[in-house]
């Protein structure tokens, strides 16, 4: 059964192959798309486009960072100096001493970037593609991870988003009923400015009619109250799961601009401030489905 689905979680695994040992992690953040970020050792180009492969295959949005930090067993590691680099460094050591620097250290210079360094690896291809393989199951397991932890995030947002879709359901039902006395005090208000304004003027009650009804049909909520039932239904559809995200951020849109007419239209208090509290419940729903997959 589908479920909403954060796009906030973690996943992490480890590995281990002739003489290698890796560590997976993925996490990810809020996104309008997919976006895959990768950093793995270097040598091992494939292992990128293994990753965005099996990103799109699990994911439909969110800002996804992968990253591999792999090391050899240390018997295997046998560092070897870097010549031209140190040489380098040598000389620029030398020009800072001779404005009165301090005289770099021989220990100083072996531990500066690029001196002293890893052989480059002799393995065949055979073997390396065997390497980039195991390190490839991984990065599956810690999509996989990351898939869960998603999961179990929507899991946790779904009754909240729930709540606030019912709490604006129950802010449109208040609004129904305050918008049905609007016409009277409407009517009302304008009798007492016209009999302050011209208390003589002639067929009064009926210029009070009409012009109460014209303003009555103007302040008319109807329609953005209809729409907005229309979109809760949706909402509460759209809340059951899958990767609803995009439909929701444009809902919440909908919403939105139906409540701002429902403010701008209302002719008394108390329907004004249910306007403008569902109009914050609106905004507490758009930012929780701001995660929503």
């Amino acid at each position: 059964m589908a479920q909403l689905t954060s796009m906030t979680g973690f996943g992490r695994a480890e590995g281990a192959h002739q003489g290698w040992t890796w560590a997976v992690e993925a996490r990810s953040v809020n996104g309008r798309n997919l976006e895959v970020r990768f950093r793995g050792p270097p040598g091992f180009d494939g292992l990128e486009r293994s990753t965005r492969e099996a990103a799109q295959a699990r994911f439909q949005r969110g800002q996804i960072t992968l990253g591999v930090q792999a090391r050899r067993a240390e018997g295997d590691q046998a560092l070897v100096l870097n010549e031209a680099v140190l040489e380098q460094y040598t000389a620029m050591a030398e020009r800072l001493a001779g404005r009165g620097f301090a005289q770099a250290s021989a220990d100083g210079l072996l531990a500066l970037r690029g001196v002293m360094e890893a052989p480059q690896e002799d393995a065949d291809a055979e073997t390396r593609a065997a390497l980039e393989a195991a390190m490839t199951v991984s990065i599956n397991d810690a999509l996989d991870a990351l898939s869960v932890s998603r999961a179990a995030e929507g899991e946790r947002l779904a009754p909240v988003v729930i709540g606030l879709i019912e709490r604006i359901e129950v802010l449109v039902g208040q609004a129904e009923t305050d918008a049905a006395a609007q016409t009277e005090a409407i009517r009302e208000r304008f009798t007492r400015r016209m009999n302050e304004l011209a208390p003589d003027a002639p067929d009064l009650a009926d210029r009070i009619v009409l012009e109460a009804a014209a303003l009555a049909a103007r302040a008319d909520v109807r329609e953005e109250l209809d729409r907005l039932t229309a979109h809760i239904d949706s909402a509460r559809a759209l809340s059951k799961g899958g990767a609803v995200g995009r439909k929701l951020d444009f809902l919440m849109q909908e919403f939105m601009r139906e409540a701002n007419t429902l403010c701008s239209k209302s002719a008394t208090t108390r329907l004004t401030a249910v306007g403008l509290d569902l109009k914050a419940a609106i905004e507490q729903l758009r930012e929780q489905v701001q995660n929503v997959e």
